[in-house]
Protein backbone atom coordinates (compact mmCIF):
# COMPACT_ATOMS: atom_id res chain seq x y z
CA UNK A 1 0.00 0.00 0.00
CA UNK A 2 2.83 2.60 0.77
CA UNK A 3 6.08 2.85 -1.01
CA UNK A 4 9.24 3.58 0.94
CA UNK A 5 8.63 7.46 -0.69
CA UNK A 6 5.45 7.49 1.18
CA UNK A 7 6.84 5.85 4.25
CA UNK A 8 9.85 8.66 4.45
CA UNK A 9 6.43 11.82 3.37
CA UNK A 10 5.06 10.24 6.71
CA UNK A 11 8.10 9.67 9.39
CA UNK A 12 8.86 13.16 8.50
CA UNK A 13 5.22 14.35 8.72
CA UNK A 14 4.01 12.41 11.98
CA UNK A 15 7.70 13.90 13.75
CA UNK A 16 6.88 17.02 13.10
CA UNK A 17 3.48 17.92 11.64
CA UNK A 18 3.84 21.50 11.54
CA UNK A 19 6.39 22.08 9.16
CA UNK A 20 5.83 23.80 6.41
CA UNK A 21 5.43 21.85 3.18
CA UNK A 22 8.55 23.23 1.33
CA UNK A 23 10.90 22.28 4.36
CA UNK A 24 8.67 19.05 4.89
CA UNK A 25 9.27 18.16 1.08
CA UNK A 26 12.69 18.67 1.21
CA UNK A 27 13.30 16.81 4.55
CA UNK A 28 11.83 13.75 2.34
CA UNK A 29 13.94 14.07 -0.73
CA UNK A 30 10.67 14.79 -3.26
CA UNK A 31 9.32 17.63 -4.73
CA UNK A 32 6.84 20.14 -3.18
CA UNK A 33 4.31 18.97 -5.65
CA UNK A 34 5.25 14.95 -5.06
CA UNK A 35 4.98 15.85 -1.39
CA UNK A 36 1.49 17.25 -2.14
CA UNK A 37 0.23 14.37 -4.99
CA UNK A 38 1.22 11.77 -2.47
CA UNK A 39 -0.18 13.40 1.22
CA UNK A 40 -3.25 13.86 -1.07
CA UNK A 41 -3.76 10.31 -1.91
CA UNK A 42 -2.85 9.08 1.45
CA UNK A 43 -5.85 11.56 2.57
CA UNK A 44 -7.92 9.95 0.03
CA UNK A 45 -7.04 6.40 1.17
CA UNK A 46 -7.56 7.26 4.93
CA UNK A 47 -4.01 6.94 5.43
CA UNK A 48 -3.92 9.87 7.22
CA UNK A 49 -6.99 11.41 8.91
CA UNK A 50 -6.08 14.94 9.63
CA UNK A 51 -3.55 16.96 11.79
CA UNK A 52 -4.77 17.79 15.25
CA UNK A 53 -3.90 20.55 17.87
CA UNK A 54 -2.47 18.57 20.92
CA UNK A 55 -3.42 21.06 24.23
CA UNK A 56 -1.64 20.77 27.23
CA UNK A 57 -4.40 20.53 29.90
CA UNK A 58 -2.45 21.29 32.70
CA UNK A 59 -1.82 24.71 31.74
CA UNK A 60 -5.41 25.53 30.85
CA UNK A 61 -5.98 24.74 34.85
CA UNK A 62 -7.04 21.12 34.02
CA UNK A 63 -4.57 19.30 36.81
CA UNK A 64 -6.75 16.35 37.30
CA UNK A 65 -6.99 13.27 35.03
CA UNK A 66 -8.59 10.51 35.51
CA UNK A 67 -9.13 7.15 33.88
CA UNK A 68 -12.31 5.14 34.44
CA UNK A 69 -13.06 1.39 33.76
CA UNK A 70 -16.61 1.00 32.97
CA UNK A 71 -18.21 -2.71 32.62
CA UNK A 72 -21.54 -2.16 31.50
CA UNK A 73 -24.80 -4.65 31.55
CA UNK A 74 -24.69 -6.38 28.58
CA UNK A 75 -28.20 -7.75 29.33
CA UNK A 76 -29.62 -4.50 27.73
CA UNK A 77 -29.24 -4.56 23.71
CA UNK A 78 -28.47 -1.25 23.73
CA UNK A 79 -25.92 -0.93 26.48
CA UNK A 80 -22.82 0.21 24.62
CA UNK A 81 -24.43 2.25 21.92
CA UNK A 82 -27.06 4.39 24.75
CA UNK A 83 -23.52 4.52 27.09
CA UNK A 84 -21.43 5.80 24.38
CA UNK A 85 -23.96 8.56 23.16
CA UNK A 86 -24.31 9.82 26.66
CA UNK A 87 -20.69 10.14 27.26
CA UNK A 88 -19.77 11.47 24.12
CA UNK A 89 -21.76 14.45 25.81
CA UNK A 90 -19.43 15.27 28.96
CA UNK A 91 -17.42 17.49 28.06
CA UNK A 92 -14.83 16.46 30.24
CA UNK A 93 -14.76 13.07 28.57
CA UNK A 94 -11.82 13.65 26.45
CA UNK A 95 -11.28 9.95 25.31
CA UNK A 96 -13.43 6.94 24.82
CA UNK A 97 -12.00 3.58 24.32
CA UNK A 98 -13.89 0.60 23.88
CA UNK A 99 -12.63 -3.44 24.66
CA UNK A 100 -13.19 -6.90 24.43
CA UNK A 101 -13.02 -8.28 28.11
CA UNK A 102 -13.86 -7.65 31.19
CA UNK A 103 -14.12 -4.22 30.95
CA UNK A 104 -16.00 -2.42 28.42
CA UNK A 105 -15.06 1.03 28.05
CA UNK A 106 -12.35 3.47 29.22
CA UNK A 107 -12.59 6.78 29.41
CA UNK A 108 -10.32 9.57 30.62
CA UNK A 109 -11.43 12.50 32.43
CA UNK A 110 -10.15 15.87 33.10
CA UNK A 111 -11.09 18.35 35.44
CA UNK A 112 -9.41 21.50 37.03
CA UNK A 113 -9.38 20.07 40.50
CA UNK A 114 -10.69 17.30 43.15
CA UNK A 115 -13.73 19.36 43.79
CA UNK A 116 -14.49 19.54 40.19
CA UNK A 117 -13.68 16.22 39.66
CA UNK A 118 -15.72 14.96 42.55
CA UNK A 119 -18.59 17.11 40.73
CA UNK A 120 -18.34 15.54 37.29
CA UNK A 121 -18.31 12.02 38.53
CA UNK A 122 -21.23 12.35 40.87
CA UNK A 123 -23.66 14.24 38.38
CA UNK A 124 -22.35 13.15 34.77
CA UNK A 125 -20.36 9.73 35.20
CA UNK A 126 -22.66 8.25 37.21
CA UNK A 127 -25.90 9.10 35.13
CA UNK A 128 -24.64 7.36 32.67
CA UNK A 129 -27.05 4.39 31.77
CA UNK A 130 -25.99 0.66 31.77
CA UNK A 131 -22.67 0.80 34.32
CA UNK A 132 -22.68 -2.30 36.34
CA UNK A 133 -19.03 -1.63 37.47
CA UNK A 134 -17.01 1.55 37.70
CA UNK A 135 -13.34 1.39 38.50
CA UNK A 136 -11.35 4.84 38.79
CA UNK A 137 -7.38 5.10 38.67
CA UNK A 138 -6.09 8.50 39.35
CA UNK A 139 -3.26 9.58 37.10
CA UNK A 140 -0.19 10.51 38.45
CA UNK A 141 2.58 11.22 35.35
CA UNK A 142 2.47 10.30 31.71
CA UNK A 143 5.93 8.99 31.08
CA UNK A 144 5.64 8.18 27.36
CA UNK A 145 3.11 9.86 24.67
CA UNK A 146 3.97 8.57 21.19
CA UNK A 147 1.65 7.97 18.20
CA UNK A 148 4.02 8.10 15.57
CA UNK A 149 4.82 4.57 13.72
CA UNK A 150 7.91 2.95 12.98
CA UNK A 151 7.92 3.37 9.54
Amino acid sequence: MLDDIDRRILRHFQAAPETAAADLADRAGVTSSTLARRLERMRARGVLRGARAEINWPVLGYTVEVSLRVTLDKTQARAFDDFIEAAREVPEVIEIQTFLGQVDVRLSVIARDMGHYQDVYRSRILTLPHISDLDALMHVARLKTDETLPL
